[in-house]
C-alpha cells in the first residue's frame, strides 16, 4: 500500500483490504505496518498483545511453527492478524530494508498472504525492500483533486524511478475518505489512473470507516463491502500463476 501523501485512507484500506481477504480465503492473511514512524494499522483490530515487528525481529531465530509467530500478532474479527510496528517514539528505530526483508522471510512460512502498510511518502529506509519483493503495488488515492495529484506524483515517481512495469501492474484505489460533495468529476479521475495502471477501483465512503476505529467489516455499509470484495477480485487476479505466497504493498 503506498501513497506519498498521509490523511488518504491508506491504512484503512488495507485494514478493509485484507480482512476481505481473510474472510473469503479459507488459509491465513497476515498485514505488516512497515511505517518508519509510529503506524496505526494496529489500531484497526482489537489489541491481543503488545509485541511489535521489533519483538519479532530480537526473536526470530526462535520461529519453528505458526503458533510461536501467532504471539506477535492481533486479529480482528475477520480473522486478518496484524504485526504492529513500533509504537514508542523513545525506542524506535528505523525500519531498514534488512528489517523488512527478514520480517517477510519469516512470514512467509506460515502465511498465504502478506498485505504491507507503507508509511507515507516513498524514500523510508525499507521502501527498496518492498518493492523488490511486492507482486501487487496498490496505490490509493482519496477522491480530491490533491488527493488523485498526490497519486499521480507517486506513480510520477515510480516510472522516474525504473519501477515502469510495476505502474503498468498496478491497482490504484480511489478512497472515499469524505463524504461525496459532486465538486470532483469522479469518472475523470477514474480514467485519469485507468491509463497509467493495471485497474482502479473506487470504495466509497463509509460512517464506520470514518470513526477510525478497530474494523468490523459486518458494519460496513453493503456498497462499501461490495467495493472492497470487487478490489481484492482485481488485486488476486494480479498474483502470480504457481506463487505459494502472495506479498503486496
Amino acid at each position: 500500500m503506498l501513497s506519498l501523501k498521509g490523511g488518504v485512507g491508506k491504512t484503512t484500506i488495507a485494514a478493509t483490504l485484507g480482512g476481505t481477504f481473510a474472510t473469503i480465503r479459507g488459509d491465513r492473511v497476515v498485514a505488516v505496518d512497515a511505517s518508519p514512524d509510529s503506524g496505526t494499522l494496529s489500531q484497526k483490530v482489537p489489541l491481543e498483545t503488545p509485541a511489535t515487528v521489533r519483538h519479532l525481529l530480537r526473536d526470530i531465530d526462535g520461529f519453528e511453527r505458526y503458533s510461536d509467530v501467532r504471539g506477535y500478532t492481533s486479529q480482528g474479527p475477520s480473522r486478518l492478524e496484524v504485526l504492529a510496528s513500533e509504537n514508542d517514539p523513545t525506542m524506535s528505530e528505523a525500519f531498514s530494508g534488512d528489517d523488512y526483508d527478514r520480517t517477510v522471510a519469516v512470514l512467509e512460512r506460515f502465511y498465504s498472504l502478506v498485505v504491507t502498510d507503507c508509511g507515507p511518502g516513498l524514500l523510508h529506509s525499507a521502501m527498496a525492500s518492498v518493492l523488490r519483493q511486492a507482486d501487487t503495488l496498490i496505490v490509493v488515492s482519496s477522491g480530491s483533486v490533491d488527493g488523485a495529484r498526490s497519486a499521480s506524483a507517486t506513480l510520477d515517481w515510480l516510472d522516474a524511478h525504473g519501477h515502469e512495469d510495476r505502474v503498468r501492474r498496478s491497482v490504484c484505489v480511489i478512497n472515499g475518505v469524505r463524504p461525496s460533495t459532486g465538486k470532483v468529476d469522479m469518472q475523470k479521475v477514474v480514467d485519469h489512473f485507468s491509463r497509467r495502471c493495471r485497474a482502479v477501483c473506487v470504495v466509497p465512503f463509509d460512517p464506520h470507516l470514518e470513526e477510525g476505529a478497530e474494523i468490523d467489516l459486518d458494519r460496513l455499509k453493503p456498497k462499501t463491502r461490495e467495493a472492497l470484495v470487487g478490489l481484492a477480485a482485481v488485486v488476486a487476479d494480479g498474483f502470480p500463476a504457481g506463487d505459494a505466497v502472495e506479498r503486496f504493498g
